[in-house]
């Protein structure tokens, strides 16, 4: 029996080695298996708290950073490119261009625009929309009066320099179609139409500051000088890139 006892020991030492290891095997591949879990729990915490810091950053943000952000300069090119079009083609067809109008109108362009602008903050303020915009004009200023006020006299002052190129033009399509684009910019926005609430946004925008400004802008030329140039051209006279 002794010597039994002792040819069985390494048998019974060895199961107990294995029954030992089991567990701690056990343990570490569930404490493996949770790595992850607190690797990506890891993860999403620093991705919230960056968020969080970028949050912070933003309501820090200087009162000129967001009025340069609210000015939304890149816009105004929609005054630049339909006026420098429609100058070009009539220069092109009269050889006739004239400059102290080109500017006049190029600053009644941009005044009618920060109407659109503001009177845009305006209305989206109204509506709620703007409720948590940092850059529009209204929160930043803290008065839905002044800048409704600011609008309308941007508008007025962008009609004076308006009606002084009809003025110096004599064409009556030229004022009749940028009064029809300035329509367009008011159903877009203001009330009861809010047409850019019911998906008309892109369409209004495209007839405002394409054919209709563009076309306006040419007619700004003088309708005296296109007209006797057409009178001698009739068959070019739609056909402004033609190289005759």
């Amino acid at each position: 029996m002794p010597l039994a006892g002792i040819a069985l020991a390494p048998l019974l030492i060895s199961h107990l080695a294995h029954a030992h290891h089991r567990p701690r095997s056990i343990v570490a591949a569930a404490a493996a298996r949770r790595r992850p879990r607190a690797h990506r729990r890891a993860r999403c915490s620093a991705t919230a708290t960056a968020a969080s810091g970028d949050a912070a950053g933003d309501g820090e943000l200087s009162r000129s950073t967001l009025l340069w952000r609210a000015a939304k300069l890149p816009i105004y090119s929609v005054a630049l490119v339909p006026l420098t079009v429609g100058s070009a083609c009539a220069y092109h067809q009269t050889g006739l261009f004239f400059g102290k109008r080109y500017f006049v109108l190029l600053a009644a362009a941009v005044l009618v625009i920060t109407w659109l602008n503001l009177s845009n903050d305006v209305y989206d303020s109204d509506t709620g929309a703007d409720k948590n915009k940092k850059e529009s004009v209204v929160n930043i200023i803290g008065s839905r009066t002044v800048t409704q006020n600011a609008a309308n006299i941007s508008l007025l002052l962008g009609f004076v320099g308006l009606f002084w190129a009809f003025a110096e033009a004599g064409d009556a399509r030229f004022i009749l179609m940028v009064i029809c684009a300035i329509l367009c910019g008011y159903v877009y926005q203001c009330p009861p139409f809010r047409l850019s609430y019911r998906g008309l946004g892109e369409p209004l925008c495209f007839a405002a500051f394409g054919p209709l400004a563009t076309t306006a802008f040419y007619f700004s030329n003088s309708s005296r000088n296109i007209s006797s140039w057409a009178d001698d051209h009739p068959d070019t006279l739609l056909q402004p890139f033609s190289s005759d």
